[in-house]
């Protein structure tokens, strides 16, 4: 497996002629790296005006492995060769570099540019990428692999000390200003610090911030090191300031925000926000939602970024973006629903309050449904979203969770009620699902004798990493030293738990049975709010397609659609019929099961029709792979009824499609060889209507895989599809 690496923005806060002048001090040997043993300049190449260089160098490097791996390979040192071109006028450094030693055995890689900060030019900016690829080593290709990548993750942040030594190292020394290059200036000696010398090795595989993936500190591996060892990918130390572009991280802004990462697991919140700015094109998720869930998985990227997606697909199905505008808490919520927020803790994390044991939850299940539940719960989510983050700029530190006071008194069997504890299991299900690492605490007091049998029930459903945060206090325990005070200042304890501070939480109680709804009211009010939603769920089948009518009066309207692929492959069809196609009045929902509002399946073309005679086609096939988003437009040519078609996709039928999979994101899915899944949304615009080009619909890609530029034109009329990989 290819490991790989993407740094921050470092940013110094010094111009780019002293940076090299502290950059070339480390060479040709550097007592802060030991393992950097010697170099040799192979080639050299510097222009007329001596604007720019060139430099060629192999360098041994001693790697810090076991004696008995270095006699099996044969080797003492490890060589490579560092290509390093200045550009004085330009004011950067390229440096590439790539193994010799074993180049047919591993492959090393490594790019790192330094260049003038974008929005101050007394600043420099410092990028680093690099890849690890052992195919064999004797069998050793895993302890190869750990130990390049511990020692890596050990020597990213000391490359950054490096540098700091050095340049203050010039300031002791009252060198704090290099002239920049001029035309008239290349007559200066080489040795001047306005050049590298000429004798002193340009850093590539060990550049002035970092030290090569098989390096070692001169202090060994830190914890962090040993810690980003067992990651993926990787990733180093950065500093960001004001003025980076917007596309890119630094390391203040991490600190600051996000909070203390080892360079590895930066490195897989870049390179996972990279990926989501290459594809969503519309408003990607923040940078504290994408770390969420890289925690969730221990910053595997591949098994983040395939919850990542699912999240986002239920986001915008659900429009839960939009939670906190659109949605208005009945009344017998906020009269019986007994939870709240309350100030925060200790730690700047804000407080929900939740007396679960005065929560009549069989009368709220009954009076209002699980949906409604549901929502209201995903409300509270979203609202701990928003407090966290004006959290973190009212304390000055990053603030990403929040605790949640869980007080037991009065729970007792009635809470065992079976249709409300499904109902609790099931919030538990999707929260868990698409909140991940929000809840930094729990504190569960005044556990009573029937606790243990509601825990039973829901701690399977309960991520272990979750289950860790809790704190469960029986009877009057969280009065004392270790309990209620250690996490929560005194000053804002609520009465009811014995403190002075008034708590705005709703004390609860019965819910009037008068308020109770029927099974059939609860029922339609449950589809009311899955039907709210803009996007429509449909399943598809081996040879039950899914299909839509959509009437045109006026020729030259425009049909809209914007569909994501969430499971299986489908083939994309638009027909034109001047007959009205019969839509059935039970469609194959039953016939599979579905019993899911949203996920209906519904044929419209009759068996009998005949293809060029009842109906014809008016746009050309697109055979769309999982994960993908397609959004396209036809301008129509003939009023009539147009069926969009979505069918299940024969894969040996069309194994001859030159579209790619999309194997890096949703690969290792259990899908169903005769299932699949879109969920779409389409619209009518009047020719006058719509936006942008008649030829190209211009709309925003889903969070789904890598953009394509594919596109699909028919010669029958003017239309257009785009698919986000």
């Amino acid at each position: 497996m290819v490991q790989k690496y993407q740094s921050p923005v470092r940013v110094y806060k010094h111009p780019f002629e002293l940076v090299m002048a502290a950059y070339e001090r480390r060479f040709p040997t550097c007592h802060l790296i030991p393992m950097f043993v010697a170099s040799d300049v192979v080639n050299e190449e510097t222009s007329e005006d001596g604007s720019t260089q060139k430099i060629e160098r192999r360098c041994a490097l001693d790697v810090d492995a076991p004696r008995l791996l270095k006699r099996i390979a044969g080797v003492d040192y490890v060589y490579f060769i560092q290509k390093n071109t200045l550009n004085r006028k330009e004011r950067t450094l390229h440096i590439e570099s790539h193994n010799e030693t074993f180049s047919n055995r591993v492959v090393v890689h490594e790019t790192c540019c330094y260049s003038v900060h974008p929005e101050n030019e007394d600043w420099t900016c410092f990028e680093q990428t690099a890849s690890l690829d052992i195919k064999s080593f004797f069998g050793f290709e895993s302890t190869v692999e750990k130990i390049a990548m511990k020692q890596y993750a050990s020597s990213i942040k000391k490359g950054k000390e490096i540098i700091e030594y050095y340049l203050k190292e010039l300031d002791d020394e009252g060198l704090t200003h290099v002239p920049r290059w001029s035309p008239s200036s290349h007559s200066l000696p080489l040795s001047s610090p306005t050049s590298l010398s000429t004798n002193q090795p340009e850093l590539g595989i060990v550049p002035a911030d970092s030290v090569p993936l098989s390096a070692d500190a001169r202090d060994g591996p830190s914890q962090d090191a040993k810690q980003d060892s067992n990651l993926l990918q990787n990733d180093s130390l950065a500093e960001i300031l004001p003025g980076t572009p917007e596309d890119k991280l630094d390391a203040d802004y991490i600190k600051r925000y996000l909070g203390d990462l080892t360079p590895l697991q930066e490195s897989c919140l870049i390179r996972l926000r990279k990926w989501l700015q290459e594809t969503h094109k519309g408003k990607i998720p923040k940078d504290e939602h994408i770390l969420r869930f890289l925690r969730a998985r221990d910053f595997n990227m591949d098994k983040a970024r395939e919850i990542l997606c699912q999240s986002l697909t239920w986001r915008k199905q659900h429009q839960v973006d939009y939670l906190l505008e659109t949605w208005s808490s009945p009344q017998v919520l906020q009269d019986y629903y007994t939870g709240g927020w309350h100030h925060h803790d200790k730690d700047g994390r804000p407080l929900y309050i939740l007396r679960l044991g005065q929560m009549d939850t069989k009368g709220l299940v009954r009076a209002l449904g699980e949906e409604s539940l549901l929502r209201h719960v995903l409300s509270i989510n979203e609202e701990g979203l928003r407090r966290c983050e004006e959290n973190t700029k009212v304390f000055g530190r990053p603030i990403s969770c929040w605790t949640c006071l869980v007080d037991l008194e009065g729970l007792n069997m009635r809470h065992l009620w079976r249709p409300g504890v499904k109902a609790l299991l099931r919030i538990i299900e999707v929260v868990e699902a698409n909140y991940p690492e929000t809840l930094g605490r729990l504190l569960i007091l005044r556990a009573p004798r029937v606790f243990p049998v509601l825990w039973t029930l829901v701690s399977p459903f309960i991520d272990e990493n979750t289950r860790k945060k809790f704190l469960i206090y029986a009877g009057n325990d969280y009065q004392g030293a270790g309990g209620l005070v250690d996490y929560i200042d005194k000053e804002i304890i609520p009465d009811f738990l014995g403190g002075e501070c008034m708590c705005e939480v709703p004390e609860g109680g019965l819910v009037p049975k008068s308020m109770y709804r029927t099974a059939e009211e609860v029922e339609n009010e449950d589809i009311r709010l899955w039907t709210e939603m803009i996007y429509q769920s449909a399943s598809i089948f081996k040879g039950a397609p899914h299909e839509i009518v959509i009437e045109i009066i006026d020729a030259s309207s425009v049909i809209t659609w914007d569909f994501d692929v969430c499971k299986g492959d489908i083939v994309f069809n638009i027909y034109h019929s001047k007959r009205a196609p019969q839509v059935p009045r039970k469609d194959i929902q039953g016939t599979h099961g579905i019993t899911s509002p949203g996920g209906n399946n519904v044929q419209l073309i009759d068996k009998s029709w005949t293809l060029g005679q009842d109906y014809s086609m008016v746009e050309s096939p697109l055979t769309c792979k999982e994960g993908e988003s397609v959004q396209g437009s036809h301008i129509t040519r003939w009023p009539g009824f147009y069926i969009l078609q979505w069918k299940f996709h024969n894969m040996a039928a069309c194994s001859a499609t030159n579209l790619p999979r999309v194997d890096d994101v949703l690969a290792t899915l259990q899908v169903s060889s005769h299932k699949c899944k879109v969920m779409y949304y389409t619209e009518v615009l009047g020719s006058e209507d719509f936006r942008g080009s008649m030829t190209s619909l211009e709309s925003s890609h889903s969070g789904f895989s890598q953009l394509s530029a594919a596109t699909t034109n028919s010669n029958q009329s003017q239309s257009s599809s785009m698919i986000s990989r």
